[in-house]
C-alpha cells in the first residue's frame, strides 16, 4: 500500500472513519459486496467511479438488494427525484468523493442534495475513491471539486443546463460521530474524476 494512502487510513481511524485500501477496481467492488448485506436496500449518488466499478449491476444481479437507481431508462424527472430521496434513506448509501485531502477531509458536490443527505445521514455509507482524487490540502480539494470534477460532470450530463451551477451544495466530512457508519475505500488506480 502506498504510504500516503496508509497515512489517510490512519488519520480516518482517529476520526471514527473506517478506511480500506484496494489495489484495483475489482478488489474494491468485491469488498463493497462483502460490506453490503444481500438483503440491504442501497441508495446511490451519481458517480463515474461507481459506474466504472459496475457496482449497481452487481448489486442488482444478487436479486435481493433493493437498489434505488435513479438512472434507470425511461424514468420521468419526478420518478428520478423520488428514487434519489428514497435512496438517501436506504440501509446503505454509496458515493464517491470529488476530492480527498491528504489530511483526510472528504469533499462532495451535489446538484440535487441526495448525495449530501445520503453521505451525511444514511445509516451506513460506503465511499469509494481512486487515488487520483487525493489533493495536498482542503483548499485544493475544494478547488479540484469545483474546477475539475464539476465541469467534467456537466459535460458528462449532456442535458445539464450550463447556465445553472452544478455545485449547489458542498459537503465536507472531517470526522464521524458514529463508529463504523462511514467507510472509505481508496483504490490504488485512477477512477472517476
Amino acid at each position: 500500500m502506498e504510504s500516503h494512502i496508509e497515512a489517510l487510513i490512519n488519520s480516518w481511524r482517529k476520526r471514527n472513519i473506517s478506511g480500506f485500501y484496494c489495489a484495483n477496481k475489482k478488489e474494491a467492488a468485491d469488498l463493497m459486496l462483502q460490506i453490503i448485506p444481500a438483503s440491504a436496500s442501497v441508495g446511490i449518488s451519481g458517480s463515474v467511479t461507481l459506474n466504472e466499478l459496475g457496482i449497481v449491476a452487481l448489486l442488482e444481479s444478487r436479486g435481493k438488494n433493493r437498489v434505488f437507481n435513479q438512472y434507470q431508462a425511461e424514468l420521468t424527472p419526478d420518478e428520478s427525484l423520488k428514487l434519489r430521496r428514497e435512496g438517501a434513506q436506504a440501509d446503505y448509501y454509496l458515493a464517491s468523493a470529488n476530492a480527498v485531502s491528504q489530511k483526510g477531509e472528504l469533499v462532495f458536490l451535489s446538484a440535487y442534495g441526495n448525495r449530501s443527505a445520503g453521505v451525511s445521514y444514511a445509516k451506513n455509507v460506503v465511499i469509494v475513491c481512486g487515488a487520483n482524487k487525493i489533493t495536498p490540502d482542503l483548499s485544493s480539494a475544494i478547488k479540484r471539486a469545483r474546477e475539475y470534477a464539476a465541469p467534467l460532470n456537466c459535460k458528462r450530463l449532456k442535458n445539464w443546463d450550463p447556465s445553472r451551477p452544478m455545485c449547489c451544495q458542498v459537503l465536507i466530512i472531517e470526522a464521524e460521530v458514529l463508529p463504523e457508519r462511514l467507510k472509505v475505500i481508496m483504490v490504488g488506480e485512477e477512477l472517476g474524476f
